[in-house]
């Protein structure tokens, strides 16, 4: 089985956020094998230029075989079942690895969205990208939790 790969923009600047991201990124690797890429902000102060550095960092991560699933506000919201779901089909694909990105303050770059298999919301409002984090990681506990038959979720 392949990995999850999480690919983030920044480190967690506050402590909590860092403490609830390291949490559930064990928590989740009780069921899957998970790896965290994290790659740096960008510098420039001009959020379309930030935006476009930290995408080229990101591009740099991403395998041309990788199932790139983006956090975006206009992407679509899945239940935690359904997450469950295509979760089991992207881990149990054998000639794609399933890589999620939570883009940096401003968001991701088009190329990184163009570049994306599918576009994920976690709910109809636009959360601090490291908020953003921890509720992915969260979820995809939750979700491995489900396909495993824990009792996280009830």
């Amino acid at each position: 089985m392949k990995p999850v790969r999480l690919l983030v923009v920044g480190a967690a600047k506050a402590p909590w956020f860092r403490d609830a991201a390291a949490h559930y990124l064990m928590a989740l690797r009780r069921y899957l094998p998970a790896e965290e890429v994290v790659v740096r902000d960008g510098k420039a102060s001009e959020a379309a230029r930030r935006k476009t550095e930290e995408g080229k960092a990101l591009l740099g991560k991403i395998g041309a075989r990788d199932f790139l699933v983006v956090l975006d506000e206009g992407g679509t919201s899945l239940t935690s079942r359904a997450l469950a779901g295509r979760l089991r089909t992207m881990v149990e694909d054998p000639g794609r690895s399933p890589s999620f990105v939570v883009g940096g303050a401003f968001g991701l770059s088009p190329e990184v969205l163009a570049r994306a298999d599918m576009t994920l919301a976690l709910g109809p409002g636009t959360l601090p990208h490291e908020l953003a984090r921890v509720v992915l990681y969260e979820q995809l506990y939750r979700a491995a939790a489900i396909n495993a038959g824990a009792p996280y979720h009830h």
